[in-house]
């Protein structure tokens, strides 16, 4: 009959155990790399999917400011899952669910859209206000938006829409290029607060812009639209080194 192991040898096991789990060279578990489709935590999403346009707290970015109350109060969780699922045709706005070319899960876009939801949103932001729709329920009309735009927006972007020192050109055909006339539209309803722009109600102090005057100077921009945005030569010349 075998006799059992003494103490010693028990306690020298332990150490060789102990040892082996801290070799050298052996990855300690916090640099094992996660599946990219296992992350669910919100701020690592937005940091490494939204937070280069939109800004790192959803604001002062280049693009629209998705934490803006003001926009969270318009647009409702399926607008946002659209724009996060599919982007935006035609702008930078890219898809980001695997669904549509991206790289994230259905799982993980409703991790983004519930994140930007709860940390954002301010329930009383529009409180006794209704806001204007955020898609148009009746087209605009551009003769009537040029009169909109000389009572709201000519203040602050000049006379032509060029720019003033108040205020940037928005009718730059790069510009115009890269926003749908659904972009536009929301930026007349929220401004850019971050950049000193106003929302709806308070370009004319005391005269809130209406829905249909929302939609007549979005379709006097939109008209503003060059075919070629960008082209840095007349139309019908030609640059150097292109052929007839």
């Amino acid at each position: 009959m075998k006799s059992p192991p003494s103490i010693v040898v028990l306690l020298a096991a332990a150490v060789l155990s102990a040892g082996c789990s801290d070799s050298t060279g052996r990855p300690a578990p916090s640099s094992i790399p996660v599946d990219p489709d296992n992350v669910t935590d919100f701020a690592v999403l937005y940091r490494q999917n939204c937070s280069g346009c939109h800004g790192a707290e959803a604001k002062g970015g280049a693009a629209l400011p998705i934490g803006d109350p003001v926009y969270l109060a318009v647009a409702d969780d399926e607008v946002l899952h659209k724009v996060v699922t599919n982007g935006v045709d035609g702008t930078s706005m890219p898809a980001f669910a695997k669904s549509a070319g991206g790289m994230l899960t259905d799982k993980q876009v409703d991790i983004i859209v519930r994140g930007i939801r709860q940390k954002y949103s301010k329930p009383d932001a529009l409180a006794g206000v209704t806001p204007p729709a955020y898609a148009a329920t009746e087209p605009g009309d551009a003769m009537r938006g040029a009169s909109v735009y000389a009572t709201y927006c000519a203040s602050c972007h000049g006379s032509d829409g060029k720019g003033t020192a108040k205020g940037s050109s928005i009718v730059d055909g790069s510009f115009l290029a890269l926003l749908t006339d659904q972009e536009l539209r929301t930026l007349v309803i929220i401004g850019r607060p971050d950049l000193g722009a106003p929302d709806w109600r308070n370009n004319v102090p005391g005269q809130p812009m209406s829905p249909q005057e929302i939609s007549d100077v979005v379709a006097w921009l939109a008209s503003k639209r060059s075919q070629f945005p960008g082209r840095p030569y007349p139309h019908g010349a030609k640059p150097a080194g292109e052929h007839p």
